[in-house]
């Protein structure tokens, strides 16, 4: 296995990452995957944005095969290890640390890298520093690194430039001249459903799946699927920024 990179250059390539990321929207993403090279060698890699309406992933650049950039965009958000990954308090994933049990069950590993000889490397979900979830970084290698070293602490530290490039920040708001129209400010957007609107609320008062199902009629896996649409739409990594969402709005639930 090859050395870790000398402190100043691996900084340096830091910097140029984070360099590439911010011009991504012109040039290209394949210039932040080439730049992430110097930071950590890799085998395969990809950067993927999430597409919050089709439910997907979307390669903006990688290296993978067609078959696992096919896993990647389709299928990964379905594997269980996606549920441990996506957390901002997360972090990302190191192959050689991730739990045997936890690989056994993970079709993305047995059926798809681990054919492929992959050994060590990380997946890292991107989320924005208002905690939108952007999209994935992910990074395979032969030669697993076996022990924390700098070029981790980088990959974690650049993660905020890399959600940036793949979800930049909507335009500031620009407050209508008309006058507001009394609650309009309290209505959540339009995409949601009516039923989905009363989740929502019954979220922002702290309950849990049963309580919500047992209040409106409906069953606790209906309501699970309900906030899966929600977050979908409201583009929020969890249930607690959809509430937190809900509460800026005003939206309490009905008596």
């Amino acid at each position: 296995m090859a050395a870790p990179h000398p402190a100043p250059d691996l900084l340096d390539a830091a910097v140029q990452v984070r360099q590439a990321a911010r011009d991504a929207p012109r040039t290209g993403f394949r210039q932040v995957l080439t730049a992430l090279s110097g930071v950590l060698e890799y085998d395969h890699a990809s950067l993927t944005r999430w597409d919050p309406h089709r439910r997907r992933h979307t390669t903006l650049a990688g290296t993978y095969p067609d078959h696992a950039t096919a896993y990647i965009e389709n299928r990964l958000h379905h594997d269980p290890v996606f549920a441990v990954l996506h957390s901002p308090a997360q972090g990302g994933l190191w192959l050689t640390d991730m739990p045997a049990h936890l690989l056994d069950t993970s079709p993305g590993f047995t059926d798809v890298l681990r054919p492929l000889g992959i050994a060590g490397g990380v997946a890292q979900c991107l989320f924005t520093a208002e905690g939108r979830y952007a999209g994935m970084l992910n990074i395979s290698t032969r030669h697993p690194r076996r022990a924390p070293d700098t070029a981790r602490a980088a990959v974690t530290l650049l993660t905020e430039s890399l959600a940036a490039a793949l979800a930049p920040a909507p335009p500031p708001h620009t407050p209508a001249a008309a006058p507001a129209v009394p609650g309009a400010a309290t209505r959540p957007p339009g995409p949601l459903s009516p039923r989905e609107r009363q989740v929502l609320a019954e979220l922002a008062a702290g309950r849990t799946n049963r309580q919500i199902a047992q209040r409106l009629h409906i069953t606790p896996r209906t309501v699970g699927t309900h906030i899966e649409h929600i977050l979908a739409k409201l583009d929020v990594p969890n249930r607690a920024a959809a509430a937190a969402r809900a509460a800026a709005w005003g939206i309490t639930p009905a008596p």
